[in-house]
């Protein structure tokens, strides 16, 4: 009897109302702290821009950033790239060996698509978790210990600083790891290639449908990416709070949405050299 009057029970209209607030109240601040944080970004993006060309420039505060960036880094995004290029090689033959046989155009295709696009957007991802964790962590920790602050007192702005030293050291250093990237994705995949499949080196370095449409997308995309790595990780340093566990927070931060850049800007670039070039 109880189970019957309760399903003939009107509805509580109050509950559902406080329900409906409540869910409109949760819509309405995450749109205005996303709103809040756009305005943040953009900020600090335009001040970045500013300050690189009428800022102060400190002496060897650019090259010890390149140095951290790109020294640092060369290691790490040799071997990765260096195994990412076999990788990518083995089971492009494989597959190739499966359906027809005939290996005389992959190293032209595979070419290209390094070129192209493959070096700059795997490079970059690479970096962002190392660049742009580095980056943030160490903006992170000076906001909570109140450096930043400091820097406000004695007249010095933060964005010129800080940021503006990682971001041109960074527009250089990642152009030349990516590059550097791709010509490490080549020759790994040119050993591979010959090593295990017995395809002639001469024949896989073959640059015959590599033009200058690729390089130039190719290397807009370096730039690109080296450009937005520091910016992110800066925005997410400079809005560090919490101590300990805000840092932590920033850093993850960071190498989330340092790769979400990439990953966005990459699709811009190429849809616009898409229309550009070859339609």
């Amino acid at each position: 009897m109880s189970a019957r009057a309760d399903a003939m029970r009107p509805p509580d209209t109050e509950s559902d109302m406080g329900w409906v607030r409540r869910k409109l109240f949760g819509i309405g601040t995450s749109a205005v702290d996303l709103a809040r944080a756009a305005r943040q970004f953009y900020s600090i993006l335009i001040r970045t821009l500013y300050y690189s060309f009428r800022g102060r420039r400190e002496k060897g505060a650019l090259l010890r950033q390149a140095y951290r960036i790109g020294n640092r880094s060369l290691f790490f995004l040799t071997v990765v790239m260096g195994f990412v290029g076999m990788i990518m090689v083995f089971h492009s033959c494989v597959q190739i060996n499966r359906i027809t046989g005939d290996l005389h155009l992959v190293g032209a295709t595979y070419i290209q698509l390094v070129v192209r696009d493959l070096a700059a957007s795997i490079g970059s991802t690479m970096l962002a978790t190392r660049v742009g964790a580095g980056i943030a962590a160490e903006i992170g920790s000076m906001m909570v210990t109140d450096q930043v602050d400091a820097l406000r007192m004695c007249a010095a702005e933060p964005v010129d600083y800080l940021l503006v030293p990682r971001f041109k050291a960074s527009i250089v250093m990642t152009t030349v790891l990516l590059v550097w990237a791709m010509a490490v994705m080549e020759v790994s995949g040119m050993l591979t290639a010959w090593g295990m499949f017995g395809v002639n080196p001469r024949i896989f370095w073959n640059t015959s449908i590599v033009d200058y449409r690729d390089v130039v997308t190719g290397l807009t995309k370096c730039v690109a990416f080296g450009a937005a790595i520091p910016i992110v990780s800066g925005y997410c340093g400079l809005t560090t709070f919490g101590g300990a566990e805000g840092v932590g927070w920033a850093t993850t931060r960071a190498v989330v949405w340092s790769c979400f850049a990439t990953i966005f800007l990459n699709f811009i670039i190429s849809t616009v050299a898409l229309y550009l070039f070859w339609l």
